[in-house]
């Protein structure tokens, strides 16, 4: 049975995860928590959790990140850029996780992300933000479409700082914050957003992992058990948006985002 858990629980996770660029912890985290006593005889706690499901991120973006690679999906320039921060950023959410009231912080930034959402969707009724960024992007894909976006070195940091501190204190990788930020605020493409968002969560996944570990809240057995689902995840996610239109990402991006500004919301409550 325990198998079959891994095995399901690290497919789902990872699949969903590398479609919309979250990554899959929103799954693996709850799954262990609430249906561990049920499914594998023992409690999990949270941080433990947290831990696992960040450790197991390290595959499933792995995975995504080099079949978007194939796909000429990630732009590792922006990427490399936003790990300066997002890096340091996870190891200290990872370490702040053991200090910190989850519950009010997860209403907090669950309340966020429905703002994030809201945003997403307003969108198509919005004037692209007239700002000249200092550095501007061409970034042409495998299907040799051209694309052009552009942002500044400093407002990329930040994001990075707050994408790698939310990853590591909720394990869920930092897409929930980056996919919207890239998309909103430095005009990327859908698809080119995603794909470099699960770059960078490989990146600052090992780093969060590695804090995780020092602290004894990551279950080796567990990672055994669902990184090789999260390895075939990785893969079909991306596989799947390659296939989806960048107005059909978009709208898998908003509902998502907007569920789980939901479930944060009612487990912060």
């Amino acid at each position: 049975m325990s198998i079959l858990f891994y095995s399901v629980i690290g497919l789902l996770s990872a699949t969903f995860g590398s479609l919309v660029g979250l990554g899959g912890g929103v799954i693996i985290v709850p799954a262990l928590v609430y249906l561990g006593p049920l499914l594998i005889g023992q409690e999990v706690s949270v941080a433990t959790a947290v831990g696992t499901s960040l450790a197991v991120l390290i595959f499933t973006a792995f995975s995504s990140t080099l079949t978007f690679y194939k796909q000429q999906r990630v732009d590792f320039k922006s990427g490399w850029l936003y790990f300066i921060t997002c890096g340091p950023g996870a190891m200290l959410g990872s370490y702040t996780t053991q200090f910190v009231n989850a519950k009010s912080f997860q209403l907090i930034f669950g309340l966020f992300m429905l703002l994030m959402a809201s945003l997403l969707v307003a969108r198509d009724y919005m004037k692209p933000l007239n700002i000249q960024w200092g550095i501007q992007r061409s970034f042409t894909d495998y299907k040799g479409s051209t694309h052009e976006y552009g942002y500044g070195v400093v407002p990329a940091l930040a994001i990075g700082l707050c994408v790698g501190f939310i990853s590591g204190l909720f394990g869920i990788g930092g897409g929930s914050l980056f996919v919207p930020a890239m998309v909103i605020i430095f005009r990327y493409p859908p698809h080119i957003a995603t794909a470099t968002s699960m770059f960078v969560i490989f990146l600052s996944s090992i780093m969060g992992s590695i804090t995780h570990l020092s602290l004894g809240e990551i279950d080796g057995w567990m990672v055994l058990g669902l990184a090789p689902s999260a390895l075939v995840g990785g893969w079909l996610g991306a596989k799947i948006a390659s296939k989806l239109s960048s107005k059909v990402l978009l709208w898998v991006l908003r509902v998502t985002f907007f569920l789980v500004a939901l479930k944060m919301i009612w487990e912060g409550v």
